[in-house]
């Protein structure tokens, strides 16, 4: 059996990740415009869901009145592949225009290596995220 891979086909440790939200409405405004700044889309969806990915949903949105409360010292963010500079900064554009909230603008993080170019926003259910290249 192969392992699973990611929407590049690469080998992928995780099939998918599923965070509830309080109002998908809004949740799906957000991750459609900052999802679309780093190529990938909407791919599937239906009464208190959604599916974002490249070629396959890999970041589940579920409507629920119980996510997980937001805490900035939790540690928990999540983190996704850009192509290149241009589509990080354009995240984090996008992130401020669809109700997100400033965690760190575009540009290199010498901390965590010499080409670790990120933005970071907080997403209008307080969920950390961050646009990420390496390159």
């Amino acid at each position: 059996m192969l392992p699973p891979a990611n929407d590049e086909g690469k080998f992928a440790m995780l099939s998918h990740v599923s965070i509830g939200v309080r109002d998908l409405a809004a949740a799906r405004r957000f991750y459609d415009a900052v999802f679309a700044a780093i190529g990938a889309r909407h791919l599937a969806g239906g009464e208190g869901y959604a599916g974002y990915g490249v070629t396959a949903p890999v970041y589940w949105l579920n409507e629920t009145a119980h996510p997980v409360p937001a805490d900035m010292r939790s540690g928990l963010h999540f983190c996704f592949d850009a192509p290149d500079r241009k589509a990080v900064d354009a995240f984090h554009g996008a992130a401020l225009k669809a109700g997100g909230t400033d965690n760190g603008k575009p540009g290199l993080r010498p901390d965590y290596g010499p080409t670790y170019y990120a933005s970071f926003a907080i997403d209008p259910d307080g969920y950390r995220v961050e646009a990420y290249h390496g390159g």
